[in-house]
């Protein structure tokens, strides 16, 4: 590939500030442990973040040697937002498939060769959440469109393309159980709420070779201190024994 494994590249080294020194440190440790390269890219402006993400997609194929849609996965904590994956899946297929044969389903536009996700679980075709596969086909006379998984083609009539999404970009949650050899993750203050060592970690492991965090010393360092995750109260106790609450509404 071009480079040695364990090799850490920091945008940060001429920074002086010691609260971040301490954070970027535990992010580089946390990447050697995973054993990959590691490049922490300072973007203080929003706008310059997203351009960066997208600049990455097409420069990490020539100076690794990466396939641009096959191999590179970009993992944002949000959904919504500039950085958020709705928006990075619209700007990224601009970039990297901007094919003419596609179909508009919804807000979505799908294209040929687009690579998308599973988002539910379809016992009938086999295919799950989390599957990421390649569009081989658009057919507009049988109203199908045709999704290839791991060898497999898998028809998708029109009214079940609610089943995928564009996945140049997905969210941190989805990524957990799967391997890239190479990610990019945005990390900005714009995603607050989900700033979490945690979730960090997450997104750093899932690049086998490669991991690119673009956002700014702030948010990192907001990301890398906090590691409380957000506390649930599901209950699970009780229904496991059996136990049930209601009230009576008169």
């Amino acid at each position: 590939m071009g480079f040695p494994n364990h090799r850490i590249v920091d945008a940060h080294a001429h920074m002086c500030d010691p609260v971040f020194d301490t954070d970027r440190a535990d992010v580089i440790r946390r990447a050697r442990a995973a054993g990959v390269v590691a490049i922490i890219a300072v973007s203080e402006n929003l706008s310059d973040a997203k351009r960066n993400i997208e600049l990455a997609a097409n420069r990490i194929p020539k100076k690794f040697g990466f396939d641009a849609i096959n191999d590179i996965q970009v993992l944002s904590p949000m959904h919504k937002g500039l950085v958020g994956t709705a928006n990075l899946n619209k700007e990224l297929q601009k970039h990297l498939n901007p094919q003419k044969d596609n179909i508009v389903y919804g807000n979505t536009t799908f294209h040929s060769q687009d690579k998308v996700m599973q988002i539910r679980n379809n016992y009938d075709k086999n295919v799950y959440n989390g599957d990421i596969g390649r569009v081989l086909d658009i057919n507009r006379e049988t109203r199908e469109v045709m999704v290839e998984f791991d060898g497999r083609k898998i028809p998708y009539d029109f009214t079940e393309l609610d089943e995928v999404v564009p996945a140049y970009a997905v969210s941190i949650h989805k990524s957990q159980g799967s391997e890239y050899p190479a990610v990019i993750i945005p990390v900005l203050t714009q995603h607050y709420i989900l700033l979490q060592r945690n979730l960090i970690y997450t997104a750093v492991t899932r690049g086998r070779q490669l991991v690119i965090l673009v956002g700014t010393k702030k948010a990192m360092a907001i990301a890398i201190n906090n590691d409380k995750t957000q506390q649930r109260f599901t209950r699970l106790k009780d229904r496991l024994q059996g136990k049930t609450y209601f009230r009576i509404i008169d």
